[in-house]
C-alpha cells in the first residue's frame, strides 16, 4: 500500500514540475503556441501535455489566444503575481526607487536578481531621454554576462560559483570566452569595493552599473543598476554611481540589513573599460 501511495505522489510530483516547465516555456517564448508546439519544445509527450494544458486552462493559469488552438499565459498568473508583488518587500519597496533612480540620471534603471542559474530583471524605468535603452523583464540571461553577476552571486565559494553557472555560459555574446578564474576575480573585487561597472558585453555602445541589494542576512538578493550610453556612463560614473549606492543602502535598510561602518565606499570603477 505505500509503495503504491509512493507511486502516486511521485508522478503528481512530476506533472507539477512539467506544469510549471510548460509556463516557463510560455514565459520565455513570448508567443502563444499550440500545445504539441509546446511538447516539441520542451521534450515532453504530447499526450502529458495536453492533458497539463487542459487542466491549467480549467484553472484560469492558461487561456486560450486566437482560434487555431494556441494558448498562452492566464489573467489567473497576473492577479497572482499582483498578490505577490504586495507581499514581497522588495518588489514594493523598490518601484519607488528606480523612478527615483531614472528621473535623477535620465538614464534606465533596473532592478535585477537571480532566477535558478540566470541573471534577469525583475523591474526597470526607462529614462528620460530621447534614445533610450532598455530590456526585456523576464528574459534570463547568462550570469557571466552582466555587470549584476559579479553581485549576486558573490556570497558562494570559487567552486559554488564554478558548480553553479553552467560552463558554456562563460562564452560572451562575440564568441569569446571568460576566463572562469577571470570572473571569479571580478567577483571579489566586486564585493570588496561595494559594486561593479563596466562596458556591457551584450550591449556594445552601454556601460553597465550595478550595486547590491542586501537582505538582513548579509547577502546580495538583488542589485539595481543603470544602463547608459558608454560615453554618458563613463562621462557621469562618480554621479551615477552615489546615486545607486544610495538607493541600495535605503533599500537594504527596508530589508533588514544593518550597514557596516567599515564597508568600503565608492572609492573607484571596477571592470573592464
Amino acid at each position: 500500500m505505500d509503495d503504491v501511495q509512493d507511486d502516486v505522489t511521485s508522478r503528481r510530483a512530476r506533472g507539477l514540475d512539467r506544469a510549471f516547465e510548460i509556463l516557463t516555456y510560455l514565459r520565455l517564448k513570448r508567443t502563444p503556441l499550440r500545445p504539441n508546439e509546446i511538447a516539441s519544445g520542451i521534450g515532453a509527450p504530447r499526450s502529458s501535455v495536453y492533458e497539463l494544458v487542459n487542466l491549467l486552462m480549467r484553472q484560469g493559469v492558461l487561456e486560450y489566444r486566437g482560434e487555431d488552438g494556441r494558448v498562452f499565459l492566464g489573467r489567473k498568473l497576473y492577479f497572482l503575481g499582483m498578490a505577490y508583488a504586495e507581499q514581497f518587500d522588495l518588489m514594493r519597496e523598490c518601484d519607488k526607487l528606480l523612478t527615483h533612480i531614472a528621473e535623477e540620471t535620465r538614464e534606465t534603471a533596473q532592478m535585477c536578481l537571480l532566477e535558478g542559474n540566470k541573471y534577469t530583471v525583475a523591474q526597470m524605468k526607462e529614462g528620460s531621454r530621447p534614445f533610450r535603452i532598455s530590456s526585456n523583464v523576464g528574459d534570463p540571461v547568462s550570469i557571466a554576462w552582466t555587470a549584476s553577476g559579479r553581485l549576486l552571486v558573490a556570497h558562494m565559494s570559487d567552486q559554488e560559483i564554478l558548480d553553479f553557472i553552467p560552463k558554456e555560459d562563460f562564452q560572451l555574446p562575440n564568441g569569446e570566452w571568460l576566463d572562469p578564474a577571470v570572473f571569479i576575480a571580478e567577483v571579489r573585487e566586486a564585493m570588496r569595493v561595494g559594486y561593479y561597472t563596466f562596458n556591457s558585453a551584450v550591449e556594445t555602445f552601454t556601460h553597465c552599473f550595478a550595486v547590491p541589494v542586501y537582505q538582513a542576512d548579509n547577502i546580495c538578493v538583488a542589485t539595481l543598476c543603470l544602463v547608459a550610453p558608454r560615453e554618458d556612463g563613463l562621462k557621469n560614473h562618480a554621479s551615477y554611481l552615489k546615486t545607486l549606492l544610495n538607493a541600495a543602502a535605503d533599500l537594504s535598510s527596508r530589508l533588514g540589513h544593518v550597514a557596516d561602518e567599515h564597508a568600503p565606499g565608492a572609492a573607484r570603477a571596477v571592470g573592464r573599460r
